[in-house]
């Protein structure tokens, strides 16, 4: 078995044993399973799968943070976590709609630090987007 945690700036979100942990990684989705080697890495925006059993028995979206995974845990430290069922659509095609205008409007002389947080929100927001659609309901 696996510890798995996913803890919010608000709150611990999710304390609970499982198989296998599926987190967005800003390289791919990578899984977390009992005797993995440690590893730590950056989350992208994206939805985290706990398995038991082979089953999906949990899932929420992240807006980003980064995962701690070891032989026996996986810890997730998010910069956000919802509940997939709080997640809309129209709602995220707003805020990218948004994010888009904002990109096309800046200049030469931004701050890469401004372009890379514009770039990070429309990451999250294309993830919410695609998550809100996506119909997760079959297979938990």
């Amino acid at each position: 078995m696996l510890h798995a945690e996913i803890v919010s700036p608000e709150k611990r979100c999710v304390t609970r044993d499982v198989d296998m942990v599926v987190v967005p990684g800003t390289e791919g989705d990578i899984a977390a399973m009992p005797g993995r080697f440690p590893i730590m890495l950056q989350l992208r925006g994206g939805v985290v799968s706990l398995y038991e059993n082979g089953q999906v028995v949990q899932r929420c979206f992240v807006e980003g943070g980064f995962a701690d995974m070891g032989a026996d845990h996986c810890t997730i430290l998010a910069d956000s976590v919802r509940e997939l069922s709080d997640l809309s659509g129209d709602a995220a095609r707003e805020r990218l709609s948004e994010l888009e205008l904002a990109w096309s409007q800046l200049g030469p002389d931004v701050s890469p630090i401004e372009r890379d947080d514009v770039t990070h929100k429309l990451q999250v927001a294309r993830a919410e987007m695609e998550a809100a659609e996506q119909d997760f309901s079959k297979s938990v």
